[in-house]
């Protein structure tokens, strides 16, 4: 089903009670949460504002082996200073929550995950990043149609796979993912790359995202504990969360390491500090 949808629900995966232990420990985070007034990056998807925002930030480029907080659009005044409380203004935490963080890093490794991967035949999975996602009610914003390979680049392609764990049930009126079944069999249309030293932005497309039908997209509502294991091409969205409820999410990307180059033009890179950890303990 995996290989033929480029997507597959697998509900209950996780327990309440884990679920449970990573929006406790997220609050503990962000009751600490320390982020000085130029690094206050609003996050976006969509392409012009993300040059902006993320592309002149060496704070987002730099995230890749550390945790850092990234806020929805229009929650901190011209100074930086946050209009709402600041648990409420989030988007996001990345992108090393999975090496750094003692709950984040059992969940990543448990042994149901590696179990899984074995399952899918790889043989040297590496976790390349990972993300808490808050979708605040009433303002977490929509995430335009893409494919993660767009950011996570490798040669040859196929080599990069999402897991995606719903902490609170994810539904339509809260901003659950939509998918194109099959769109993970064409390749890739666009690239977010690391730009030349000295242009405005530090990272730049290459190539555009073609127009989607969205007639195409299918919801995947999922419930507390399920996962979503997401191929690296698939074309998936998920809309503005207008609702009331949150839709809390931690998801982390692994690559396939075996027989696969890493681009060296991917904004994320490891470092000599984070060296792309293996998924298999």
């Amino acid at each position: 089903q995996f290989h033929k949808d480029g997507f597959l629900v697998l509900e209950h995966f996780f327990t309440t009670e884990e679920c449970d232990r990573m929006r406790n420990q997220i609050q503990r985070i962000i009751a600490e949460m320390e982020v000085p007034l130029h690094c206050r990056t609003e996050f976006s998807t969509k392409e012009e504002e993300q040059l902006q925002a993320q592309g002149s930030s060496d704070y987002f480029l730099t995230s890749g082996d550390k945790i850092r907080f990234f806020f929805e659009k229009g929650v901190l005044d011209e100074r930086g200073n946050f209009l709402i409380p600041k648990e409420k203004s989030l988007s996001k935490i990345g992108h090393a929550l999975h090496a750094y963080d003692p709950v984040f890093k059992q969940i990543t490794h448990s042994s149901k995950v590696q179990e899984l991967g074995r399952k899918l035949g790889l043989e040297r999975p590496v976790v390349v990043q990972s993300m808490y996602i808050f979708k605040q009610p009433g303002i977490g914003g929509e995430v335009t149609p893409h494919q993660d390979a767009t950011f996570l680049h490798t040669e040859p392609l196929g080599r990069i796979l999402g897991f995606w764990i719903a902490l609170e049930d994810a539904t339509q009126e809260n901003g659950c993912l939509w998918f194109i079944p099959g769109s993970h069999t064409s390749g890739i249309t666009r690239r977010m790359v690391r730009a030349a030293p000295g242009t405005s932005t530090c990272v730049e497309f290459i190539g555009s995202e073609p127009t989607y039908d969205n007639s195409q997209f299918i919801p995947l509502p999922i419930s507390k504990g399920g996962l979503i294991l997401i191929h690296g091409e698939v074309v998936h969205k998920s809309e503005l969360n207008s609702s009331e409820s949150s839709r809390h999410v931690f998801t982390f990307h692994v690559m396939e390491a075996k027989d696969t180059s890493w681009s060296k033009e991917n904004w994320l890179q490891p470092t000599p500090e984070l060296p792309f950890p293996s998924l298999y303990t």
